[in-house]
């Protein structure tokens, strides 16, 4: 045996575990168990082949190797990514903890009160310094955050602009680069007319509805622009600016200036480059937009003792509810970068952070200061941290390429100079000295930033921010690794134990595929960077495309989309290109079973088509007939059918390639939604199915962790004729010949947590990625026949078998009054997060072990789920006093004075003997929501309460 493949450590159950597994499933080996599971038709006729399995020390080697080929030059490029300091005491307590990056999105608060403050604190900073009343809990990256900024605005226009259709966006000519980019990929499918000016002689007329601007602009200009937004709002117009995060410390903010919606970027905030992401886009609004607000909101609610409990707010507005009339597709947010960036403001305090903004400032006018005695002339006559200079660009290239530094060059005769915290006395002198080589000049060293202010006084801050607690406390390393302990310890994550979240395969995040993350050769690449500094990210990101074209049977993919549901809209918007392409633009309908997930019909709906609804039979799959009908119907109209495979109810359809044959015969083209790509790795591929474009969700099949809600990443990958339409970038070219427009900011997406997928894919090799897929298949039908014991599965395939997952149907347990919300709570009891609840199907519970859990593991949760199942028995419907109902129970609970309960504190707390070894204890009580939701708070307390306290 070769007992340091990585195969071996990362697949859970051992190979003596295997016939006992075979025996409880009933079968005699896997071949057997893929035969009954597996429809022939689909199997690939042949092994993928990609490079033999590395271990972990020979990636290892191999990652360092690739990132010495990136050269790390002091990056000065701005355009919305600047150097940050990551603060040692958060990279090692947060970015590189897996108590922190393998917790799962925050449904169940109980079990997530630690992350839920995290963020919390994040919405905070971003609602303070920007001046606005609420805050979401982050987004993907800023120029997204700007166009949901749009949709959003589009969305609350006033019932005459509605009447009148105003469609017309103003957006400033300061705005960055990829931000343009993305908004004219978002507004078109949407018919949203984006009208690109100067803001200094625009004259609205009534057909425009909002206005965006940029603060400071794209090469650092700062404006001021309260009475644009006061003319805007006369005509009612609403105006959204997107804004410097750090700059917010020093200038003032654009909510006192009138704005109704600030967004941008946490990324100066403490967290790595990486070569355009992950990154934690910020959205502040106004409250009376709330209910339009995309993405997820943190509030203050209470538990069922009265005590304080957070939890994740107005989730009625979210897509897997409201679905095609979703104000959003949204289901990622970047949750592990905002809590790093909350804690960056923690950490730094409200001095700390106008320091660094206050320095950031004096060192761009120190640089002006001695440019000018240089002779060249600076053409921003305010601004912030970036100066706008006139020069040769080649010769000022040539000279700072030399020394290690690296500009932006807005045209042959201009340099955009942008200055971070990392810049040093010597960074500035040596870019002083890079223009007095260009102008054969000497110059003097300077030794001391220049006390002159470029900031007029009217946009000087002169209200403060972050006054509460939190924010003037944790300043010593000891006392803010210890905050972070603490609210670690509030969250189960899965250095705990397994989630079994159906549809969201938490599978294990190896410290192997981790590790590189941290090396500054890999995360401190600004995205912009010339080629020729980036050839091991550019080696990696390549590489990785290729082994998904193989892994999915694919002619091309693009890494640009950084979440799932970003993927689903360039899939779908590459689809659109296509019919365009054939002038078959009116093709606009899009065909998606009832059982889809609800970012299915949300992103349909963004990208421009029409929804049709399609049935599903009681069995749970597709019906094809029903489907057949609808493409035939819509035949002259049909643009695509969304399908997810295996489908959301765990089974694999016999009918599938059936189903695309009929669409592709009806003129449509066939998007699968990779979210069951687990179940198909190594066995069959998209293509083998005979779809035409999928998306992959990097951070469920191919172990980029969930972070807690994010970071994501969703390529999609795509057959030969839609290759030319995979989205580029504005700045550095990428993607196809006929390229839409962006799907996201940076050309590569989250570049970063790309090379994790690389490194799995790398270390397990095709054999081990099949193996991993056999297993996933295996570990599902060991805990289905091991929980039919007690509960009865909703779904199977026709021979019985489950595939990766399987839904548990608990609504019967109504008349005995059990809810499955009471199972999910009672489960935090015996020491797990619950399974996916009430997803695809009310009422039930949707279960997915993964490859990476042992038997030992399964059969912990089958014992608890079976336990469970037999205090589900003594319960009754007149008698709620139990201790399903009660559930969870806290420390604070079990060690009071007084115990009224019919059943015991030991029974509470220790239902069976392994949970005494290992308790984790819910920090609150049952959250309640409604509560929450009636009395919404989501920013930290005033400091008067503490003052009170």
């Amino acid at each position: 045996m070769k007992t340091n493949a990585f195969a071996l450590r990362h697949i859970g159950p051992r190979a003596t575990d295997l016939q006992h597994m075979f025996d409880t499933v009933g079968v005699k080996d896997m071949d057997q168990l893929l035969y009954e599971t597996f429809p022939d038709k689909i199997r690939l006729e042949r092994d993928i082949v990609l490079d033999e399995a590395l271990t972990e020390y020979e990636y290892l080697a191999h990652a360092t190797a690739l990132g010495a080929q990136n050269k790390v030059f002091k990056s000065m490029i701005g355009l919305g990514y600047n150097e940050a300091i990551v603060p040692a005491v958060i990279q090692r307590n947060i970015f590189e903890n897996p108590g922190w990056y393998t917790a799962y999105t925050p449904y169940q608060a109980e079990i997530a009160q630690g992350r839920l403050e995290a963020l919390l604190n994040f919405q905070t900073t971003v609602i303070e310094l920007s001046g606005m009343e609420i805050a979401n809990a982050s987004l993907l990256d800023e120029s997204t955050a700007v166009a949901e900024a749009m949709a959003l605005l589009f969305d609350v226009r006033t019932r005459d602009q509605k009447k009148n259709n105003a469609n017309k966006l103003f957006v400033s000519e300061e705005i960055l680069p990829q931000t343009l980019s993305v908004l004219q990929t978002r507004s078109t499918p949407i018919e949203i007319e984006v009208v690109v000016g100067n803001h200094e002689t625009f004259e609205f007329t009534e057909d425009f509805f909002a206005a965006i601007l940029q603060y400071p602009g794209k090469y650092g200009q700062v404006h001021d622009y309260e009475d644009f937004i006061n003319k805007a709002h006369s005509k009612d117009i609403k105006v959204a600016v997107a804004a410097d995060i750090l700059s917010l410390a020093r200038l003032k903010s654009p909510g006192e200036m009138g704005a109704d919606a600030v967004v941008g970027t946490t990324q100066r905030f403490g967290i790595p480059l990486g070569f355009g992401g992950p990154h934690a886009g910020f959205f502040t609004t106004k409250e009376e937009y709330k209910r339009s607000m995309p993405g997820r909101i943190i509030g203050v609610s209470q538990d069922t003792n009265g005590n304080r409990a957070l939890r994740m707010a107005l989730q009625t507005r979210e897509q897997h509810i409201k679905r095609e009339k979703a104000t959003s597709n949204i289901c990622t947010a970047q949750v592990l970068l905002a809590v790093m960036a909350g804690m960056y403001a923690v950490y730094h305090g409200p001095k700390g952070l106008r320091r660094i903004a206050n320095e950031a400032h004096a060192k761009a006018v120190t640089i002006e200061t001695e440019l000018t005695k240089l002779g060249f002339e600076q053409l921003n006559d305010a601004y912030f941290d970036t100066i706008l200079v006139k020069a040769d660009a080649a010769k000022v290239k040539a000279v700072a390429e030399a020394k290690e530094f690296n500009f932006y060059y807005a045209d042959a005769n201009t340099v955009s100079i942008s200055v971070n915290e990392t810049i040093s006395i010597n960074d500035i002198n040596t870019v002083i000295g890079i223009f007095a080589e260009v102008a054969g000049k000497s110059f003097t060293a300077v030794t001391e930033l220049s006390q002159e202010a470029l900031v007029p006084v009217k946009l000087e801050r002169t209200s403060t921010f972050l006054e509460h607690e939190v924010f003037n406390t944790y300043h010593s390393e000891s006392q803010l690794m210890r905050y972070i302990k603490k609210l670690e310890r509030k969250d189960l994550a899965l250095n705990h134990s397994m989630i079994s979240l159906g549809s969201c395969t938490m599978k294990l995040n190896a410290a192997a595929e981790m590790l590189p993350l941290s090396n500054p050769n890999w995360n401190n690449i600004h995205p912009f960077a010339p080629a020729d500094q980036t050839k091991g990210y550019l080696t990696m990101l390549h590489k990785l495309e290729q082994q998904l074209n193989v892994i999915t049977g694919f002619a091309g993919t693009t890494l640009q989309p950084n979440s799932g549901a970003q993927g689903e809209y360039a899939g779908l918007m590459v689809i659109r290109a296509y019919h365009e392409s054939r002038g078959e633009g009116h093709r606009n309908i899009a065909l998606i079973p009832a059982s889809a997930h609800g970012t299915n019909p949300a992103s349909a709906a963004m990208a421009g088509m029409k929804v049709v609804v399609t049935k599903t039979t009681e069995e749970g799959n597709i019906d094809v007939e029903d489907l057949r009908a609808k493409a035939e119907l819509h035949k002259d109209n049909l643009s695509c059918v969304m399908i997810t495979y295996p489908s959301t109810h765990g089974v694999y359809e016999s009918s599938i390639i059936e189903i695309t044959d009929l669409i592709h015969a009806n003129g449509g083209q066939v998007y699968m939604d990779g979210a069951n790509m687990n179940a198909q790795v190594g066995l069959t591929n998209p293509a083998r199915i005979g779809a035409d474009v999928c998306h992959l969700n990097l951070h469920k099949t191919f172990a980029i962790p969930h972070g807690g809600g994010g970071p994501g990443v969703g390529p999609i990958c795509v057959a030969q004729h839609l290759v030319e339409f995979l989205p580029t970038n504005p700045v550095i070219k990428v993607g196809g010949d006929n390229a839409i427009t962006a799907i996201s900011a940076a050309p590569y997406g989250s570049a970063l947590v790309c090379l994790i997928s690389y490194g799995y894919i790398s270390m397990l090799g095709a054999d081990g990625l099949k193996q991993s897929t056999m297993t996933a298949i295996l570990n599902a039908n060991y805990m289905k026949a091991r929980l039919s014991e007690g509960y009865e599965v909703l779904y199977s395939g026709e021979r019985g078998r489950a595939a990766h997952e399987m839904i548990i149907d608990c609504r019967m347990f109504k008349a005995k009054g059990i809810e499955v919300t009471d199972i999910a709570k009672r489960l935090m009891d015996y020491g797990f997060h619950a399974p996916t609840v009430s997803f695809p199907v009310a009422g039930t519970l949707m279960i997915e072990p993964t490859e990476s859990e042992d038997l030992a593991e399964l059969d912990r949760f089958c014992d608890a789920m079976l336990s469970i199942r037999k205090e589900i028995e003594a319960a009754t419907a007149e008698d709620t006093n139990n201790v399903l109902k009660n559930a969870p129970h806290t420390l604070a609970m079990l060690t009071a004075e007084t115990w009224e309960q019919p059943y015991s504190r030991e029974k509470a707390a220790y239902p069976l003997e392994y949970v005494a070894e290992n308790k984790f204890w819910p920090s609150v009580r049952r959250v309640d929501d409604a509560y929450g939701d009636r009395n919404l708070v989501c920013s930290c307390a005033p400091i008067e309460a503490y003052m009170e306290a």
